[in-house]
Formats: C-alpha cells, sequence, structure tokens
C-alpha cells in the first residue's frame, strides 16, 4: 500500500525532533492527507502482516459502546492492556479494566454522565440521518469531548469522521473522512487505515449505498525512536497487491442500525491477504 508508505517517508523527510507525554521521543510531523480508493482493494498494509481480526473486533467494540478492556481481551485482543491496569485506571478512580469515556462512550453517549448512558447515540443519528438525509453535510461522529479528555489515560487519537452520499446516475456512494489528531505511524495508523475502511464497507452495506473514498487526514503524524530501525526495514519491502472484502449477508439481515451493531467477524472476509512477515516493535505508553 503505496500511501502508506508516503505517510512514514514524509515524516523522515519533513519531521523534527519532537519530544512527547510518552517520554519516548519521535519524530513528527504536522499535517497530513491521503485517499484511498475502496473500489480499488481493502487498504491494509502488506509490508508487514496486520491481524484483520483485531482490527474487526475493536471495532465492533467501539461500536457496542463498551469501554471495558476486558471483554476485547476475552477475544483475544490485547491492544489496549497498558491503559487498563490498575496502575493506570485509579489514577481516575477506576477499576482495573474500566478505561473511561473513551471511544466507545462517546460514539454512543456523548456528553452523557458517564459510566450512565444518557448521552446523545451519535451511531443511531449517524445511520438516521443517512438513510433518512442523504445529501445532510452533518454526517458527523466526534471522538473529542473536552469535559472529559483530560479524565481519561488516553483520549481519542482518531477525533472526527464525516461521511458523505455521492449520488450519481448509476449509484450511491459513501464517503468517509477521518481526521486524527496524533498517528502513531508504525503501530497505529495501519490499524486506523483500515479500521476506517471497514467502518465505511459497514454503514455502506447496511444502507445499502456502494463504498467510495476513505479520506485520511493526519493531525500531529510521528515516529517513535524506538520504532525507527523497523520502519527502515518495512520500507525496503515492496508493496503486495491489495486483497478485497466480502461481507456475507445473505439473507440480507444487516440493515440499519440494529444491522451494524450486529456485526461479527463471520461476516467478513478478507480474500487474497498477503503479506511480508510481522515487525515487532514496542508501544509507547
Amino acid at each position: 500500500m503505496k500511501q502508506y508508505h508516503d505517510i512514514l517517508r514524509s515524516i523522515l523527510d519533513n519531521g523534527t525532533t519532537h519530544h512527547d507525554r510518552t517520554g519516548v521521543g519521535a519524530i513528527s510531523h504536522f499535517g497530513y492527507q491521503t485517499r484511498f480508493d475502496l473500489n480499488a482493494g481493502f487498504p491494509i498494509v502488506t509490508t508487514k502482516k496486520v491481524p484483520f481480526r483485531w482490527i474487526a473486533e475493536e471495532l465492533f467494540w467501539f461500536l457496542s459502546g463498551d469501554t471495558n478492556e476486558a471483554n476485547l481481551r476475552a477475544k483475544g485482543i490485547d491492544i489496549w492492556k497498558e491503559w487498563a491496569d490498575a496502575e493506570h485506571t485509579r489514577r481516575f478512580g477506576r477499576e482495573p479494566g474500566d478505561l473511561g469515556p473513551v471511544y466507545g462512550y462517546l460514539w454512543r453517549s456523548f456528553g452523557g454522565n458517564y459510566p450512565k448512558r444518557d448521552g446523545v447515540d451519535q451511531i443511531a443519528r449517524l445511520i438516521k440521518e443517512i438513510e433518512t438525509n442523504p445529501n445532510s453535510r452533518r454526517l458527523i461522529v466526534s471522538g473529542w469531548d473536552p469535559r472529559e479528555c483530560d479524565h481519561v489515560d488516553l483520549p481519542p487519537c482518531h477525533t472526527l469522521f464525516q461521511f458523505k452520499v455521492e449520488q450519481r446516475p448509476d449509484v450511491s456512494l459513501l464517503h468517509c473522512q477521518l481526521y486524527q489528531r496524533s498517528a502513531d505511524a508504525f503501530l497505529g495508523v495501519p490499524f486506523n487505515i483500515s479500521s476506517y475502511a471497514l467502518l465505511t464497507h459497514m454503514v455502506a452495506h447496511v444502507c445499502d449505498l456502494a463504498v467510495g473514498e476513505f479520506i485520511y487526514t493526519l493531525g500531529d503524524y510521528h515516529i517513535y525512536q524506538n520504532h525507527l530501525d523497523q520502519v527502515r526495514e518495512l520500507l525496503q519491502r515492496e508493496p503486495l497487491p491489495l486483497p478485497r472484502l466480502e461481507i456475507f449477508d445473505d439473507e440480507k439481515k444487516l440493515r440499519g442500525l440494529e444491522g451494524l451493531l450486529n456485526f461479527r467477524y463471520e461476516n467478513l472476509q478478507l480474500i487474497g491477504y498477503e503479506s511480508h512477515a510481522k515487525i515487532a516493535a514496542p508501544v509507547a505508553v
């Protein structure tokens, strides 16, 4: 996937040394945009192995509104474990595993009194608007609540996404644009690209639309100092052809909000995904 290599090279070519909250240090640049035609293949990095099931299960977890890391860990996915132990959660008076008002809560109960689900269900509103007012320019989900961002250990990095329905004579396309305030280019960005591409496919499916483009807009995008060797190794590899995503829903039960929330990994198949070997790297916490 050339676009991903371009993101990494942009940091190496244009970035400057940046001291960050983790203490690890990074090479950072600010402001970038790239586009992915979802009809040209499913955008997943091929120059290292990316676990598609983990991406899908994390997205299902977000959509469910859940913020307990233990429920994601039960699926065999431990990508949030560093922020869910007792040391991190007790800073906010929470039990281990309780991440607080992060993605799932903000998407499904924005402005609520955590842990009560008494806020705005942005996902329900999004689907209703697409179905009843597809010309709307307000098809937006926000993951940034300034009232809550200092009350969690890791406030949302991907902070706002907007959909657009483009009605052509022969087909109606669904486009998605994400704004991401902070992007760990080696570990996080491959997940983020594929996660929002998958979300676009899922929303298009339940609203009976075709997929269009995923537009990816970055604020502070960076390579941590302890990822530089891994980045250089990856950039020496040649990208492989992209796979395609198939959604299994023969009985057309996955429709509307209920359908979106009922997606399971068994409904998805990434056909033809081939990649180079995994490249391990430590998480900066």
